[in-house]
C-alpha cells in the first residue's frame, strides 16, 4: 500500500477518534439536547467532510433534527412512510423518486429492537472515504451515540417529572385525608360509619360529620366531577368554606346557596360538585336536608320504611342562582337509618356492561334484618354484593359510603 494512502488513513482514523473523544465529552459534561446536535452537526459538516445529512429522529413523531447541503429543507419535510420502516443499511436508489433521492444512502439507529432514528447521507460518491463500509459505519455509530445519549436524557427527565408528580400525588392524597373526620361518634344513640374506596390514589369524593351545638349536626356527602389533584383541591376549598359557613349560619339554604357561588367563581362553570347535607336536630326529631344533584341517600325509620331524599336542587357550579332549590324537612324522626354513598357505587358496571344500580341498595334496605345489623356490617355486605356484581369488571370510580343511625 502506498505510503500517502496509509498517512491519509491514519488521518482519517484520528479525526474519527477526536470526533468521539468530542462527543464524549460532550454528553460527559450534560449538555441539553440543542447542543448535542449542534456538535453532532458540526462534526459530520466539518471535521468529516459530510456533503448532504438529515437527521430524522422518532419523539412522539417522526422530525428532521439537523439538517445541511440538501436544495429541500427537510427540517420542515415529514418522513415519508416507506422509510419509516427501514432497517438496515439502504442505498436511496431502490425508493421512487422523491425529495429524499437526492441522499446516497440512509442509515438506520436502533437500540435493541427499536428504531430511533434515520440518518441520510449525501455526497459520498464525491468523497472515497465514505464509499467503502468502514466509514459508514462510523458515520452510524457517531450517529447512535448521540442519540442513545438523548434518549437517556429523555428517560431521566421522564423519571424526574414521574417522581415529581408521584410526590404530588402524596401530598394531594395526605391533603384528601385531613379532609376526612378523624373520628366519628360511635355511642348507644349516635352511630356514625364511612367507608371510602378510592380508585386512584387521590380522588374527589368528600364525606363529612360536623357538630354544630349539643342539639344539631350535620352529616354530608360529596363528589367533584374529575379526579386526580385538581378534584383535591377543589374539595379541600370545598370543606373549608362548609365548616366556615356553618360557623356562621345554620340556615342550609343559605349556606348551599353560598357554596354553589363560590364553586362557580372558582371553577367558571367547568367542573360541579354534586352534594348531600342534611342537618338533625336531637331536641326536635327533626332533619333539614338537600340534595344538591347527589345520588338520594336512603332513609329508614320504624313509621314510615324506607324513602329516598331526593328534595334540593342542581349540581353546585352550574348556574347561580340555584333554580327551584328547596329545603326537604323531616318530622317526628327519633329512630332512624340514614344510608349516603356517591355515583361509584350504583354506575359499578357488570361484565354485561349493567350499573348496580339504586333498586338492589333498596331491595336490600327493604330486608327488615338490615336494620339490626351493626354499620360496619352494613357496609361490608354492600361492597361485597357490588364486588360480585361487577365480576371480573375493575372499579372505575371512587366509592364513598357514609351511614348514620340514631337511637
Amino acid at each position: 500500500m502506498p505510503e500517502l494512502d496509509i498517512k491519509k488513513k491514519y488521518e482519517i482514523k484520528e479525526l474519527e477518534l477526536n470526533a468521539l473523544l468530542e462527543i464524549t465529552q460532550a454528553i460527559n459534561s450534560n449538555l441539553p439536547e440543542e447542543s448535542l446536535y449542534k456538535i453532532y452537526n458540526f462534526t459530520l459538516r466539518s471535521n468529516l467532510n459530510i456533503k448532504k445529512l438529515a437527521l430524522f429522529v422518532l419523539d412522539d413523531e417522526w422530525s428532521c433534527k439537523v439538517n445541511f447541503g440538501t436544495k429541500h429543507q427537510f427540517t420542515k419535510a415529514k418522513l415519508l412512510t416507506p422509510f419509516k420502516t427501514v432497517q438496515d443499511i439502504t442505498h436511496l436508489k431502490e425508493f421512487e423518486a422523491c425529495e429524499f433521492t437526492e441522499f446516497d444512502i440512509v442509515i438506520p439507529v436502533t437500540h435493541k429492537t427499536t428504531t430511533l432514528a434515520l440518518v441520510f447521507v449525501g455526497g459520498l460518491n464525491n468523497d472515497a472515504r465514505y464509499e467503502n463500509e468502514d466509514g459508514i459505519r462510523f458515520i452510524q455509530a457517531l450517529s447512535n451515540i448521540i442519540i442513545v445519549a438523548i434518549e437517556n436524557k429523555k428517560l431521566v427527565r421522564k423519571q424526574l417529572e414521574q417522581e415529581s408528580f408521584r410526590k404530588e400525588l402524596e401530598i394531594a392524597s395526605d391533603v384528601q385525608q385531613f379532609l376526612f373526620p378523624e373520628t366519628l361518634p360511635n355511642t348507644e344513640f349516635l352511630k356514625v360509619e364511612a367507608s371510602y374506596l378510592p380508585h386512584d390514589m387521590v380522588g374527589g369524593d368528600y364525606y363529612d360529620y360536623i357538630p354544630i351545638n349539643k342539639n344539631q349536626f350535620l352529616i354530608c356527602v360529596a363528589d367533584v366531577s374529575g379526579k386526580g389533584i385538581p378534584a383535591a383541591l377543589m374539595m379541600s376549598n370545598f370543606q373549608a368554606s362548609l365548616r366556615t359557613l356553618l360557623r356562621q349560619t345554620p340556615n342550609l339554604t343559605d349556606i348551599i346557596e353560598a357554596l354553589n357561588y363560590q364553586v362557580l367563581e372558582n371553577t367558571k362553570g367547568e367542573k360541579f360538585i354534586t352534594f348531600f347535607a342534611a342537618i338533625y336536630d336531637i331536641r326536635l326529631k327533626t332533619m333539614v336536608y338537600v340534595n344538591a344533584g347527589h345520588n338520594p341517600p336512603i332513609l329508614w325509620n320504624r313509621k314510615t320504611g324506607v324513602r329516598l331524599l331526593e328534595d334540593g336542587s342542581t349540581v353546585l357550579g352550574a348556574m347561580h342562582p340555584l333554580p327551584f332549590l328547596n329545603e326537604g324537612f323531616v318530622t317526628d324522626l327519633d329512630e332512624f337509618l340514614l344510608f349516603c354513598y356517591t355515583d361509584g357505587l350504583t354506575e359499578t358496571l357488570n361484565e354485561d356492561g349493567k350499573e348496580f344500580g339504586t333498586e338492589l341498595l333498596m331491595d336490600y334496605f327493604h330486608q327488615d334484618h338490615s336494620f339490626t345489623k351493626e354499620l360496619r356490617t352494613i357496609h361490608h355486605d354492600i361492597i361485597v354484593a357490588l364486588d360480585e356484581f361487577k365480576g371480573r369488571n375493575g372499579y372505575h370510580d371512587d366509592i364513598t359510603i357514609l351511614s348514620c343511625r340514631v337511637g
